[in-house]
């Protein structure tokens, strides 16, 4: 069944649910999120502890631009809400409505990964490369470790739209829209953590 010739009204109000393998995969997917907030914990520790380790090379207030950031952070909340939206058009069955959200917050997910690539490029420019120092190493670790779950969002979301495409939305799909949608949740939170101690902290602290 094509994603356009689904019939609204058909699957129940969280599809998401219908099953005991969708409600498995969203109990597991919670516990995975559970295993990378520790993970990112622990980047955000060591970037604390060494960010004023900083060398001969650049400090973080002579470093970051907040206006460039500040429109990488738009791009990303503003992704968070369209995720909100695909996943609203999940539960009222309207599978053209939650294609179309899915491939805006793709976009905007892409957009926000090229002005991160930007900024990283820029950094090298000033000297701040990754093995400058202590800081730079950390900061790169940290802020491009969300880089790398921003992109394997990017392909996972890509992949759930072509499934939609071809086989509908249904109690197998549902399952993968939400998880997904809840993934893309988790990155936007870590990236504001992100833009306040990183960011926020190296410009006024």
């Amino acid at each position: 069944m094509s994603a356009h010739s689904h019939v609204e009204g058909q699957l129940p109000h969280e599809p998401e649910k219908a099953t005991l393998e969708g409600r498995n995969k969203v109990l597991g997917f919670w516990l995975f999120l559970g295993g990378e907030t520790v993970l990112f914990g622990t980047l955000f520790s060591a970037f604390l502890a060494l960010r004023h380790q900083t060398l001969d090379g650049p400090t973080e207030n002579e470093l970051f631009k907040l206006s460039l950031v500040a429109i990488a952070t738009a791009l990303l909340l503003t992704s968070s809400l369209t995720s909100v939206f695909a996943v609203h058009a999940l539960h009222t069955n309207r599978v053209k409505a939650l294609i179309n959200w899915l491939i805006v917050t793709v976009v905007l997910g892409i957009a926000f990964l090229g002005l991160e690539i930007y900024e990283f490029v820029h950094y090298v420019h000033e000297g701040h490369g990754f093995t400058t120092s202590a800081f730079s190493s950390s900061f790169y670790t940290l802020v491009g470790f969300h880089g790398a779950h921003v992109a394997f969002g990017i392909f996972w979301i890509s992949l759930i739209i072509a499934q939609l495409y071809k086989k509908g939305l249904n109690t197998t799909t549902a399952p993968k829209v939400y998880v997904s949608a809840m993934y893309w949740h988790f990155i936007d939170v870590v990236w504001v953590f992100i833009f306040t101690v990183v960011y926020l902290m190296g410009k006024v602290v």
